[in-house]
């Protein structure tokens, strides 16, 4: 990689895992979180889709801006407004107060994905994108595991409050590296002129791959934060972890699990599209196909076998990963240069509204019903932390149902991206063969 490319593709990256740090510190403190405020597993749910539907509401419109204006003022500004209002959940006294301050780290959030993957995009000619487009996307594991290993135990020492303030510190030495950075122009890497002309929204929603590539987009984030969401609190009352462990174990999956899933995401992208240009969607398919007894098994072990859980859990950690290294290049092929980060942006939010919203909120009202259900069995009058684990095993159980969905929505995006492809490439020929 040249030096002049280096230098943005590290900033983007750091950025990318500052955003999911922040995103993930409130699964890691779910449960100082619950007890403080009295909250049901369905309220919790709740404080996640509140961010998502900001997020992905908001992202639509500065997926536009991101097109035509400065990224990296763009960036700058998204970075300064989510990391101030993390650091002011920290000083929230009621749970109206903590949803409001994750409503404002949704509209901060949702500037990073569409700029930083349309400057991404700009640096980097498409046969290695998978590559490069896999390293910014290990910001997802990379910045959730930082996440949990870090807020567990600062909640544990010093409390859950300065937990959320300390993850909005590394916005104090990003900024000023951001400004540092050289924008590139738009469609510079391309090869031709005419891959760099502008799409109405018609256009885009005209792509049927692009339609396919979004219902993925919705079970793949279901299960990214349902898993965010619960999984700590998964270890911690079922299998009996401590604040500060559960968080550190979550942490192992997702830095085990997300950084080999990312890089084998690149490597495998980068040489299939050589071959053939479904073959990052087919492999996609294959791998969530993979992950799903993995998931099944990890949630089904005995309460107590932690090692045998992690580690199927990880694995199926690992092979929701690769989604995003295969699937965004995959984007990127069949959208043109300046609607990419448009293109992002109806994307996330489809994704995030059908499925990351759902994944905390349905598995948490899962939750909730389950653990009802066991005290009616019980004939108990009281619902105990007991029956709240017995609610909460169950309820993850949705996660390899879903994976399966996903790999058969894969495998339907990878039958029509060689006709979209050729499609956005047919001015190209026709150019060239006059």
């Amino acid at each position: 990689m040249q030096p002049r490319r280096f230098l943005p593709v590290f900033v983007l990256f750091a950025i990318n895992v500052l955003n999911f740090y922040d995103r993930n510190a409130p699964g890691a403190l779910v449960e100082p979180m619950r007890k403080e405020f009295h909250l049901s597993d369905t309220e919790i749910g709740l404080l996640g889709g509140v961010f998502i539907w900001i997020y992905a509401l908001v992202g639509v419109p500065l997926g536009r801006v991101a097109d035509t204006w400065s990224r990296k003022k763009l960036l700058a500004l998204g970075v300064v407004v989510w990391t101030a209002l993390t650091a002011t959940a920290g000083l929230a006294t009621t749970f109206t107060l903590l949803l409001l301050s994750r409503m404002g780290v949704g509209v901060g959030e949702a500037v990073c994905a569409p700029a930083a993957t349309s400057w991404l995009g700009d640096l980097f000619p498409p046969d290695r994108r998978s590559r490069v487009l896999a390293l910014f996307m290990l910001g997802v594991p990379v910045g959730g595991a930082l996440g949990y290993f870090f807020s567990g135990p600062i909640a544990q020492a010093f409390g859950w409050r300065a937990a959320m303030i300390f993850a909005a510190l590394p916005a104090i030495f990003l900024v000023p590296l951001l400004f540092l950075l050289h924008e590139p122009e738009r469609g510079a890497s391309e090869t031709s002129n005419s891959s760099i002309s502008r799409t109405s929204l018609r256009d885009l929603l005209s792509i049927p791959t692009f339609w396919w590539i979004i219902a993925s987009g919705a079970f793949v984030n279901f299960n990214m934060y349902a898993i965010g969401s619960f999984l700590p609190a998964f270890l911690s009352r079922f299998h009996k972890l401590s604040l500060a462990n559960s968080g550190i174990a979550t942490g192992i999956t997702y830095i085990v699990g997300g950084v080999c899933g990312g890089l084998l995401a690149g490597y495998l992208g980068d040489r299939i599209v050589h071959r053939r240009v479904d073959g990052r969607l087919l492999i996609a398919a294959g791998l969530a196909a993979i992950g799903a007894p993995f998931a099944f098994l990890g949630i089904m072990q005995p309460a107590g076998a932690i090692v045998a859980a992690l580690t199927c859990i990880t694995v199926a950690y690992g092979a929701l990963n690769t989604y995003y290294g295969l699937v965004y290049s995959s984007i990127q092929d069949i959208v043109p240069p300046r609607q990419r980060g448009f293109a992002m942006s109806i994307y996330f939010m489809a994704m995030y509204l059908c499925g990351a919203s759902f994944g905390p909120l349905l598995t948490g009202s899962l939750s909730d019903r389950f653990a009802k259900q066991a005290m009616t069995a019980a004939a108990a009058t009281k619902m105990t932390e007991a029956f709240k684990a017995i609610g909460l095993h169950q309820a993850m159980l949705v996660l390899p149902v879903l994976s399966l969905l996903l790999a058969a929505v894969l495998y339907g995006a990878s039958r029509t991206i060689t006709r979209d492809v050729q499609k956005r490439e047919s001015p190209r020929t026709l150019s060239a063969s006059v």
